[in-house]
């Protein structure tokens, strides 16, 4: 064993790694360029919001040796994207009502500010989950609608469907994550005037690009998929009758597509709203995806900032790696890497197209998983590989596990043998120690990386809901003006009287902000 050891350890570090210069260098370039660093304390034109939906820190470490490996790389020292961000922070996760949260009440906490309880959307923790009489009075907006009232362009792209919990809390007010359509309702919510989140994705606020899945939603009971006209499970699922993707183009000067033809034939510079829903429900896995049919989720940010850039105001983007989670649930890990690499491009396609000296970018996620990383594996062994080193049962295992979910497998108090079985498959599900039929969400905090103006507000341990009043106050919309009112700007001025929105009605107007309205009243009579 030490033989094999040596020889895998020579082969994967290469000589320069055995010389202390080479590490002596690596830190002093680094630290060089940590001392160079100026904070950026521009107003932010745009705000970017990458979301890895359960991307915990196991999952960043094991996606970057997998796209490391993908180039045929050892992995290990690899550089995502995101790991160029220059600050970084922790986000405590938990909800008002759980230790371990879900991805509806962490959503409310990062867009709109407040912490609330599982499984609800965009509404406080006065609010319960699936009581709708509790629902009204308790609602809370989030800062795609604050950036909206401020005159900036807003957009959501997502991996699942655009009703699902992470886009929904962007424009929706629900005391159920799971009121998709009217059809998953019970009658006595209807009754007290809930309505279902694919309906407010329409009457809520105006979104200029809408990107993702979740057809079935959006019209009516039978209405054949035009993809999959022969699979009922595809078809419409609305019982009120109404076809909301029609109601959307009617709205507005608007494009509607659901392939990739249509959606390359969508020209940026003439297209001002864009719905491009390309599955009846979530999206397919990349590794699953056909491109020929549906684009990548760098494809679909790229498109998404081409639209929203036009607006001399700027914008604010949400692009949501959806099905890092649903890997996980699966305990598959190879689908949940591969979903993280895909995303760490849609981030590196972000920056290519902004400029860091105006637009804000982050990278987060909501929670992570019960996913370990584990067993001493020699450098550069394939991350989706075995320990070298047995169990007590003189079996091996992965270097990837999950402390529970459906890859228990133990019979006769015995794990099975899998030396001969090919764990790098994406199809393979991982062990765990806990038999669920669906593994759950991790409890930790979780990384946020941010870089762009006043990135450096990013920083220490924060509650989860930090992250809204700091992505608003370096962009200027919402209730906290002060950064823009310190560095007055012609589009800022103006905004101050469009900000005034719902979360101001109960509270007096402090002096600070009566000078304000002063100012702007004044700027627009001067323009």
């Amino acid at each position: 064993i030490s033989t094999t050891s040596d020889l895998s350890i020579s082969q994967s570090i290469g000589s320069e790694e055995e010389n202390p210069e080479f590490w002596r260098a690596q830190g002093a370039k680094a630290l060089q360029a940590a001392l160079n660093r100026k904070l950026n304390t521009n107003v932010a034109k745009n705000i970017m919001l990458f979301l890895g939906d359960g991307m915990g820190i196991t999952t960043i470490t094991a996606a970057r040796i997998l796209k490391g490996q993908m180039h045929n790389q050892s992995g290990e020292e690899t550089v995502m994207t995101m790991d160029t961000f220059p600050h970084a922070g922790l986000l405590k996760t938990y909800s008002v009502d759980f230790q371990i949260p879900d991805s509806s009440s962490t959503a409310t906490a990062y867009l709109c500010g407040v912490k609330t309880n599982l499984n609800t959307v965009g509404v406080n923790a006065a609010a319960r989950n699936g009581i709708c009489k509790t629902q009204k009075g308790n609602e809370v907006t989030s800062i795609l609608k604050w950036a909206k009232d401020a005159g900036k362009s807003v957009g959501i792209v997502t991996t699942t469907r655009v009703q699902h919990a992470t886009p929904a809390t962007t424009y929706a007010h629900s005391a159920s994550r799971k009121w998709y359509s009217d059809a998953d309702m019970p009658v006595s919510a209807k009754k007290e005037g809930c309505t279902d989140i694919a309906s407010q994705l329409l009457k809520n606020t105006d979104i200029d690009v809408i990107i993702g899945g979740g057809r079935k939603y959006m019209t009516p009971k039978g209405t054949w998929d035009p993809e999959y006209p022969r699979d009922l499970a595809s078809s419409g699922k609305r019982q009120d009758g109404r076809h909301l993707i029609s109601d959307w183009q009617k709205m507005k000067v608007a494009r509607y597509v659901w392939n990739r033809t249509d959606f390359d034939a969508v020209d940026p510079d003439t297209t001002d709203y864009l719905m491009a829903l390309f599955e009846p429900g979530d999206l397919r896995f990349d590794v699953e995806r056909d491109p020929t049919m549906d684009p990548s989720i760098a494809e679909t940010t790229e498109k998404a900032i081409r639209i929203l850039s036009k607006n001399p105001k700027g914008f604010f983007l949400l692009v949501e790696g959806g099905r890092i989670d649903q890997g996980h649930h699966a305990s598959r890990a190879s689908m949940a890497l591969h979903e993280t690499v895909a995303f760490d491009n849609a981030v590196a396609k972000g920056l290519e197209l902004t400029n860091e000296e105006e637009t804000l970018t982050l990278v987060t996620a909501d929670h992570s998983h019960a996913f370990t990383f584990n067993g001493y594996p020699f450098r550069g062994q394939s991350i989706l590989g075995k320990s070298p080193l047995y169990g007590k049962d003189m079996l091996p295992y992965t270097t990837l596990m999950y402390g529970n979910g459906p890859g228990y497998k133990v019979v006769d108090n015995k794990r099975p043998d899998i030396r001969k079985v090919d764990t790098q498959s994406k199809d393979y599900v991982q062990l765990s120690a806990v038999p669920l039929d669906t593994e759950t969400h991790g409890g930790e905090d979780v990384a946020v990386l941010a870089r762009g103006p006043m990135a450096h507000l990013f920083h220490g341990v924060q509650e989860q809901s930090y992250l809204a009043h700091a992505m608003a106050y370096a962009g200027c919309v919402g209730r906290d003006l002060r950064h823009c009112e310190s560095r007055p700007q012609h589009t800022n001025t103006k905004r101050i009287l469009v900000t005034a929105t719902d979360d101001d009605r109960n509270s007096a107007p402090s002096l600070v902000s009566s000078i304000s309205l002063v100012t702007a009243l004044l700027a627009a009579v001067l323009h």
